[in-house]
């Protein structure tokens, strides 16, 4: 099951994931994300850590955003994966386009 929360801090809006992003729901990710662009945010925090899975499908949607979030200047950042999440991200070579904190301190600081 796939929760999502939004809640706004230190100019970011954060986008924080719970439980299982696959094929089934990745479009709830999706349309998440397209409403915080579409309102306007430039500064946006995935905080990842109640996300327990990730399939290519959940990380897809992140990479079909990277060139867009270049283009119109918005910021993108993760946090707080646990070491399982983050290393499927390290496989895809995402830890090198999207940068990833510890926590959200690090984030709002990085």
């Amino acid at each position: 099951m796939l929760r999502l929360e939004k809640t706004k801090e230190n100019n970011y809006d954060i986008l924080s994931i719970t439980g299982e992003v696959d094929a089934s729901n990745s479009v709830i990710l999706d349309e998440a994300i397209q409403e915080l662009i579409a309102g306007g945010s430039k500064f946006i925090l995935i905080d990842g850590k109640n996300l327990e899975y990730i399939s290519s499908a959940g990380l897809g949607v992140f990479m079909s955003y990277l060139e867009d979030f270049q283009e119109q200047g918005i910021n993108l950042k993760i946090c707080e994966l646990t070491p399982r999440v983050y290393e499927v991200f390290k496989i895809l070579g995402l830890d090198q386009l999207i940068p990833i904190y510890q926590d959200k301190t690090m984030a709002f600081a990085g």
